[in-house]
């Protein structure tokens, strides 16, 4: 590398990967604002917080989003947790081997490399330094009956060898060395996983819990949409399935939104049945849109075989009118889920929550069931959608724990924030309440003393480390939106008397030390 070349490179500046981004002030002022709305609101209700992992085991997302979406099949952050770091040189000298074979001595060399991984990877797996599952003591088998087979085999030209080489490498990449996580694209699965897992089945029943945090999704990044992701979401686990149950948790919601005075709040609301009645109507909505085959999409001609439910979600306008002819399943419910369905609607009206009935509002896997609901909101164009949920009363037997039921909701907190900046609801970024300003040694200890005080009783204060003189200290304070300025100099601290200046508008009156925090206090609940 040339000696420009290298400046260059120590001179690179890093940037925030693709898809991911800084949160910063002012702005985060708004996220607090919010979260600790949530945290108001939310407690409320009864509800805890839980903290749950930022990475979990591949298989429970694999299992509890399905392994045939889009989700777990390309957009997770998956990688291989291991402490054997040695074997992945070993495995790297046998499957990276791009030399010719075109020689018997060449083989040779390619078998004792896979020969020295063997070895070295059953020891790692008697040692459990690598899983001593079933599955690797098969492929540490078959590795080394492939090498016995291709040192038989004898070296017979490159072109016979080869496809017995490309089977042994792909046994030997095969070998797992730790378990395989993945950065959690959702929380529902880890909330659902810890309930089992520390038995809150033995808590008072119904266990209601939200969270707040980031999840990691690799699509492609676009307004409101990032990879590095947060949610703000609850789950309601055990109990009963009662109406009100699912009532409540929509009403919290709606609470929260309303105390965030988010405009354009619009909720949709559907029930799509139960395994009773929903492959029914599967089978019937399948039928249907085979007659009108011709009239969709590929995507839609496509999901026609894997999941019809999902044709109903197309956006394409040319698509519209054909789905607006098809059976709704709300006239196919079983007689309990349409009794559920007709008493959640009753409970909602009961606590004053304004819904709209939407017969294409459905969920794609086997363990959504009954009550599912949409929340929509301004600013967001076409991706409106600001909250998701339903009920799920199959998921935690799903994932090994009792049957137990669930429902719950995830709010993007990203899209959320971007509506309450399109509708103008951001709060302003809060200034400081004091700004001190201090001129002399005798003066700055007590500026120290005075900002501590303040500070304990709860206000906002900034003191400058160095002395200013008066018109720089009033003009950052200016800049910093601080309300007030604590002058102190020689004089103050000599006659005990503190100059307090009001900067909005230039007021300024003398107090005694112990006056000043019960004047600011009745400033304050003044102003607010």
């Amino acid at each position: 590398m040339s000696e420009g070349a290298a400046k260059k490179e120590e001179r690179r500046k890093f940037q925030a990967i693709r898809g991911t981004r800084d949160l910063l002030p002012p702005e985060t002022a708004l996220w607090n604002h919010v979260e600790q709305t949530a945290n108001q609101v939310f407690a409320t209700f009864g509800f805890g917080a839980i903290r749950v992992p930022i990475f979990e085991p591949t298989e429970l997302f694999a299992r509890s989003i399905g392994l045939d979406t889009d989700v777990v099949s390309k957009e997770m952050y998956t990688f291989e947790d291991y402490e054997a770091t040695e074997l992945v040189e070993l495995r790297t000298a046998v499957v990276t081997n791009v030399a010719s074979l075109a020689t018997g001595e060449a083989l040779i060399d390619f078998l004792d490399r896979v020969g020295n991984f063997i070895l070295a990877a059953e020891k790692a797996f008697e040692a459990g330094r690598i899983p001593k599952t079933p599955e690797n003591e098969r492929t540490l088998q078959m590795a080394r009956e492939l090498t016995a087979n291709l040192q038989a085999f004898g070296y017979q030209g490159e072109r016979e060898i080869l496809p017995r080489v490309a089977e042994l490498k792909d046994a030997v990449r095969q070998v797992r060395f730790g378990d395989v996580i993945s950065l959690r694209p959702e929380a529902t699965a880890s909330v659902c996983r810890a309930y089992i897992e520390h038995g809150m089945q033995q808590l008072p029943q119904p266990v209601k819990l939200y969270y707040i945090g980031p999840m990691f999704r690799r699509e492609r990044p676009q307004r409101g949409r990032y990879r590095q992701f947060y949610q703000i979401g609850a789950e309601v686990l055990g109990g009963s399935d009662a109406p009100a149950i699912d009532a409540e948790v929509i009403e919290m919601v709606m609470t929260f939104f309303d105390r965030l005075e988010l405009h354009g709040v619009q909720l949709d609301i559907n029930s799509i049945g139960c395994r009773e009645c929903r492959p029914k109507y599967v089978e019937l909505l399948r039928a249907e849109l085979l007659k009108v085959k011709d009239k969709l999409g590929p995507d839609s001609q496509r999901r026609i075989r894997t999941n019809p439910l999902r044709v109903l979600d197309s956006k394409l306008e040319s698509e519209q009118g054909t789905i607006a002819t098809l059976p709704r399943i709300t006239d196919h419910l079983c007689e309990a889920c349409a009794t559920h369905y007709a008493a959640v609607k009753r409970q909602l009206e009961m606590r004053g929550v304004f819904f709209r009935e939407n017969w294409r509002l459905v969920r794609g896997l086997d363990y959504y069931m009954r009550t599912t609901f949409e929340i929509t909101a301004q600013g967001l164009g076409s991706q409106n959608a600001v909250c998701g949920g339903g009920r799920y009363d199959g998921l935690v037997e799903l994932l090994g724990g009792p049957p137990t039921k669930g429902i719950g909701f995830a709010i993007g907190e990203d899209r959320l924030i971007l509506s309450l900046q399109e509708s103008r609801k951001a709060p302003a970024q809060p200034g400081r309440d004091v700004y001190i300003a201090w001129m002399g040694e005798r003066a700055h200890a007590t500026a120290i003393r005075a900002a501590k005080d303040l500070r304990k009783a709860g206000f906002s204060v900034e003191l400058p480390p160095v002395e200013q003189k008066f018109g720089k200290a009033l003009g950052q304070a200016d800049k910093l939106g601080a309300k007030h300025a604590l002058i102190l100099g020689d004089n103050e601290v000599s006659e005990g008397l503190w100059t307090l200046k009001t900067l909005a508008d230039g007021s300024q009156l003398k107090l005694p030390a112990p006056a000043l925090i019960e004047h600011l206090r009745k400033s304050k609940a003044g102003s607010s």
